[in-house]
């Protein structure tokens, strides 16, 4: 497999990249799911939950209210207070420094739970992030029931409204991601980078593939 940096599906020059785009979960923070990293968090498992959405019983909403359920009457702060223990990713800042230096957007595109990626926003300035929201009372306490923003197998639509918004096309567009629901972004974005990836079809997929957990390592790849 001989993937080389900064090569492009239509051979576009990085200087033509305007948003960078990335999934959160393995990719900005060292945790392979969110939403896993809470119920593991209060002992629960949600198996046969994930079994019955990718046999399509359930949809992705019902998905999450499944999934919230397990949690408990609890208050929103505990859910911060989990995710604030998420590592981030090597590299993360002095990689988006970089990127905002170089005059670039960036976007965060996940299935994953806003509350991490309202952290990430507030310590990297991201400019977009779209993340599925876990729904309180007025007094801060988990209802029970989930926003869904971004559906696992939704992410390219989200993307084609990111770009809609900043008028730009899908080739000025790079998405770095790791899971099988990112290759619909990889096939239409100007440069997609695998990162950590540990399916065949992610890295096949990809132009660029990164194995090092550190994210210093896409650079040479957006900015040279």
């Amino acid at each position: 497999m001989n993937k080389r940096l900064c090569h492009t599906r239509t051979q576009k020059p990085c200087a033509n990249l305007r948003i960078i785009v990335f999934d959160m979960d393995g990719v900005l923070v060292d945790v392979e799911s969110s939403w896993q990293f809470i119920h593991e968090a209060f002992g629960a498992n949600n198996r046969e939950n994930v079994r019955r959405y990718v046999k399509g019983e359930i949809t992705y909403k019902e998905f999450m209210r499944r999934d919230i359920a397990l949690w408990g009457r609890v208050h929103i702060d505990k859910i911060r207070s989990i995710l604030s223990h998420a590592p981030l990713m090597p590299g993360i800042v002095e990689t988006f420094a970089s990127l905002r230096q170089a005059g670039l957007k960036t976007a965060l595109i996940s299935a994953g739970v806003s509350v991490l990626a309202d952290r990430l926003q507030a310590i990297l300035k991201l400019d977009y992030i779209f993340a599925n929201k876990v729904l309180t009372d007025q007094n801060g306490f988990l209802t029970g029931e989930g926003e869904e923003i971004v559906g696992l197998l939704d992410k390219l639509n989200v993307l084609k409204k990111l770009a809609t918004k900043e008028k730009a096309s899908l080739l000025e567009c790079a998405v770095i991601g790791d899971s099988t629901y990112d290759v619909p972004m990889f096939r239409e974005s100007g440069l997609s980078i695998a990162f950590n990836a540990k399916d065949s079809e992610v890295m096949e997929a990809a132009d660029v593939i990164v194995r090092k957990k550190d994210l210093r390592e896409i650079l040479p790849c957006l900015i040279g």
